[in-house]
């Protein structure tokens, strides 16, 4: 689950009571330490968390290693690179980041720069023992699966497959390309899954309904080996539902055909 509540307390106590292993923590660019006692108290803070996991995202919005701006570029490296040591010195492995400064924007995007600086943050995440995963979007370069193939060969980057994303996507939407189109190029580097069902502009994350809305996209990612799974809704009643819908269908991607293992096909 995400950290979706103001307290590391309340995270801690909701995330046990519900049976969440892990915390997907996005950082809020309002709260970054701002000095290195803030970092230290930052650090401890995280440790709180004890025995579940935590991998980390950064969902910025306009913050762009890619920003045609010579500033705004330099700007965005610096708060990465800052954050990658922020991880790093609490324990993280993992940090998810995106491409593209959003739905309505008009500012300009360079995309030899963008490439050249992630394959840059890539080695720096490295340096600091933190894999750098580069996730999907529903919109931009990345909601393309040819662009986002090459986005991670050139950089060297890992993934992180938002499954509401793909299937909000254009992409996908026009059936030119499908969900696994997203993987199928670097199956073994997709090491985090966005879970939710599809967004939807103005009204975020929606939960899936029913099964069949989430399963050929589970399926996918059990068979590639993908198996830290983030359900990424912050409304505890749909997070709840969702997790529950999933437990309850849990063997059916393990053994998507049991009535064939007795015997019943017909």
């Amino acid at each position: 689950m995400g950290n979706i509540y103001p307290t590391v307390e309340e995270l801690v106590i909701f995330a046990r009571k519900n049976g969440f292993d892990g915390i997907d923590w996005s950082f809020d660019l309002d709260g970054l330490p701002q000095s290195p006692a803030e970092e230290s108290s930052w650090v401890k803070t995280l440790r709180t968390l004890g025995s579940l996991e935590v991998r980390y995202h950064c969902p910025f919005y306009r913050i762009d290693l890619g920003h045609d701006d010579q500033g705004e570029m330099k700007q965005a490296e610096r708060i990465f690179q800052m954050i990658i040591r922020l991880v790093s010195k609490a324990g993280g492995r993992y940090l998810t980041i995106h491409i593209g400064l959003g739905h309505d924007s008009t500012e300009p995007l360079s995309w030899e720069r963008t490439i050249a600086n992630l394959r840059r943050l890539v080695q720096y995440g490295s340096e600091h023992q933190v894999s750098i995963c580069l996730e999907n979007l529903a919109w931009g370069w990345t909601s393309k699966p040819n662009l986002f193939e090459k986005l991670i060969r050139r950089s060297g980057a890992a993934v992180t497959l938002d499954i509401g994303h793909a299937w909000s996507s254009e992409s996908v939407r026009s059936q030119y390309y499908a969900v696994e189109d997203f993987v199928t190029p670097h199956a073994d580097r997709v090491f985090n899954a966005h879970i939710y069902h599809e967004e939807i502009p103005g009204k975020g994350h929606i939960p899936p309904s029913k099964w069949g809305q989430i399963q050929e996209r589970l399926q996918l990612l059990y068979s590639i080996g993908c198996l830290w799974w983030v359900i990424e809704i912050k409304e505890a009643a749909g997070l709840l539902a969702t997790k529950k819908l999933i437990d309850e269908k849990l063997a059916l991607l393990i053994n998507p055909h049991p009535e064939a293992a007795h015997g019943n096909v017909g």
